[in-house]
């Protein structure tokens, strides 16, 4: 039994120093990143190397404001991630709730044709998608950036499989009580699907912080670019402005996270909790 025991023991610690060793392996390049953008630019890739910065350029951060309009793609970033992560939960929150608590002929079948489209590439629907846009008369806009982030088939696999974890006799009670279905879903499910809610606000306000192809397809004025395309921007005009280039794109993941540390554990739960039920 004590060898057993020390067996164990010996595993855990085993796999903690891999745990250990592949976490440092993927943190070094954010580390080197973050450090980096301290250094002036002949210590970047001075040999040998030096993780640490020998003389500190705080610099490198105001610098990037002056060469390029950080402040204003910082802005639209912002503009396009907010607005089209609040979209996509009105949208998905209200397919979700039909999917899971509605009974309609052909429910079914239709969620599963719309899952069907997570399958297409977004290559595929990026020209029909521009000349949506261009009918639409919203190209170079912001508006036409979030029209486009406002649905997700992946948003509502992921409220609708949390919703149907929630009891369908809560739902019947209220319907008793003469509450819409508005009432039921503002009241009742989505005060119910915090964590679910909260995944998708993460994700989604990844994915459109990170955006680069839909911006470069569907804008053309440089004061409309968001961050992604202003760095990408930068680089073409200063490519050996190394170290500009590792503050702005330390900067740029500031809100994002900002939004994993306080919505960590929500995110965890919901991707749990999110398969539950199929």
């Amino acid at each position: 039994m004590k060898t057993k025991t020390l067996g164990n023991k010996i595993l855990l610690v085993l796999i903690l120093i891999i745990l250990v060793a592949l976490a440092a392996a993927m943190l070094f390049p954010f580390i080197w990143m973050v450090l980096g953008s301290f250094k002036p630019k002949d210590e970047l890739f001075a040999v040998p190397m030096s993780l640490l910065p020998v003389r500190w350029k705080p610099s490198n951060y105001s610098d990037v404001f002056i060469k390029i309009p950080f402040a204003k793609y910082y802005v639209n970033t912002a503009k396009v991630a907010i607005f089209s992560t609040l979209g996509q939960v009105i949208t998905c929150s209200l397919s979700a709730y039909a999917f899971a608590k509605l009974q309609f002929k052909g429910r079914d079948a239709l969620f599963m044709l719309y899952l069907a489209t997570m399958m297409i590439p977004y290559q595929v629907t990026m020209i029909p998608q521009y000349e949506l846009i261009r009918n639409m008369g919203l190209l170079d806009s912001h508006l036409g950036l979030i029209l486009l982030h406002c649905f997700s088939p992946f948003g509502v696999f992921l409220l609708r499989q949390f919703m149907l974890s929630i009891p369908d006799s809560f739902v019947e009670a209220a319907r008793i009580e003469g509450a819409s279905d508005t009432t039921i879903l503002t009241r009742i499910v989505l005060p119910l699907s915090t964590s679910a809610l909260a995944t998708l606000v993460t994700l989604k306000f990844l994915d459109s912080w990170n955006d680069y192809t839909a911006p470069m397809i569907m804008l053309s004025s440089k004061m409309k670019y968001t961050l992604q395309l202003g760095l990408r921007t930068f680089q073409q005009e200063f490519g050996v402005e190394y170290t500009l280039i590792l503050a702005g794109t330390t900067m740029s993941l500031i809100p994002i996270l900002i939004i994993y540390i306080f919505a960590q554990n929500y995110f965890i739960e919901g991707i749990a909790a999110g398969g539950v039920k199929g």
